[in-house]
């Protein structure tokens, strides 16, 4: 697993959640590939900027690779991938329900896994914050910590 960063404080903070190298995600994503002795690698999950980042993660990518994403990408061209045959897997956590799937219940076996996993201590989740009460001033709170583009992890605020 390699996890990327743009600020050497979050290096520790992803190591610590499972990745075995971390790279810096404002250089050419191949360049720090190579500098951690890989050519290229055969799976990629694009969490966020997945427009900003594509064109690093096409020349990242391994012929007949996986890309992942999570985001909502204005611009991609995915005939880019094209000439390496890599395919390109989108994940949004509501289509089965919101399409009512015959496999719904497996959204509620795999969050309940994953419950139970970090209940175990084996996983470990984001949660970097919690603000309270869902309220304006918490919301400005909240709001102004993820200003400061130092924020990392998940943010919490609950009930109204």
């Amino acid at each position: 697993m390699i996890g990327t960063v743009s600020r050497p404080e979050t290096a520790k903070w992803v190591g610590d959640l499972g990745a075995h190298h971390v790279i810096d995600h404002t250089k050419p994503l191949s360049e720090e590939l190579r500098r951690i002795g890989f050519a290229g690698v055969d799976y990629v999950a694009s969490l966020n900027q997945s427009d900003r980042h594509f064109d690093e993660i096409v020349a990242a990518i391994n012929p007949q690779g996986h890309v992942a994403l999570i985001d909502d990408p204005d611009h991609i061209d995915v005939r880019k991938l094209k000439t390496k045959s890599v395919s390109l897997h989108w994940e949004f956590m509501f289509t089965r329900s919101m399409h009512a799937t015959p496999d719904q219940i497996r959204q509620h076996e795999l969050l309940t896994r994953v419950g139970s996993l970090i209940d175990a201590g084996v996983l470990r989740t984001t949660l970097a914050g919690h603000f309270g009460t869902v309220n304006a001033a918490n919301l400005r709170r909240a709001h102004e910590w993820i200003e400061t583009h130092r924020a990392r992890g998940k943010i919490v605020l609950e009930g109204f």
